[in-house]
């Protein structure tokens, strides 16, 4: 008990308060951070509905299925993330531990799988900045790029990259959390960060459910 009285910072009262005050900068937060991945998306809806062709042909040249199985990973993150936080709610501290570690490990899947993914666009030249020659013409045909196709991989690695960096903060976050769940730092009384964490996690996870179709899905399927 020592250790959960420890966490109530002095200038509150109690654990509700300052539960309260946690929760409400974590929805500004992800409130700024909808408003950021929001632009990103309108700028690429604005810009596909001006080069249509070439965003599905772009769209056609990644890989779907790798994209469902990180999609399927992200799910089952999701679910451990959930368990970890009931897991708290229950001051089950093993529990918390081995859900978070699961956790990590998805997270650990999927960033492989988009590094496996990365390095597909590198060998074929569909890096921008890096292989602009590469994205203005085909490298097996020799025929021009249509317009636009640049364009679409740019927000391609934009919009992936930066999600893969949300991923890669909060991966050590859930391993702090594991560790301090062993310590038995969080309990029924006390388990706001691991509870704050969880709404983090599950936005970058819905950020990917609309990343998908919108990159994977939408346009390959106009492709054909």
């Amino acid at each position: 008990m020592s250790s959960l009285a420890s966490s109530l910072q002095h200038h509150f009262t109690d654990f509700k308060q300052q539960k309260e005050s946690v929760v409400l900068g974590m929805w500004s937060f992800l409130i700024q951070e909808v408003m950021f991945f929001g632009g990103l998306f309108a700028t690429y809806t604005v810009f596909r509905s001006q080069y249509s062709h070439a965003f599905a042909e772009a769209s056609g040249l990644l890989n779907v299925n790798l994209g469902g199985v990180n999609t399927i990973v992200l799910i089952c993150s999701s679910l451990t993330m959930a368990m970890a936080v009931h897991a708290a709610s229950k001051g089950k501290n093993g529990g918390i531990a081995f859900w978070l570690v699961l956790t990590i490990l998805f997270g650990s899947i999927f960033l492989g799988v988009k590094v496996v993914e990365y390095k597909e666009k590198w060998d074929h030249g569909l890096i921008p900045g890096i292989h602009d020659e590469g994205l203005r013409f085909d490298h097996e045909t020799h025929q021009p790029r249509p317009t636009g196709f640049w364009l679409y991989f740019a927000l391609y690695f934009a919009m992936t990259g930066l999600h893969a960096i949300h991923m890669i903060i909060g991966i050590p976050i859930l391993a702090t959390l594991a560790i301090n769940g062993l310590r038995g730092k969080y309990g029924p009384e006390y388990y706001t960060p691991v509870e704050m964490t969880g709404l983090y996690w599950h936005f970058v996870d819905i950020v990917w459910i609309f990343l998908f179709p919108l990159l994977y899905l939408i346009g390959a399927h106009g492709a054909h």
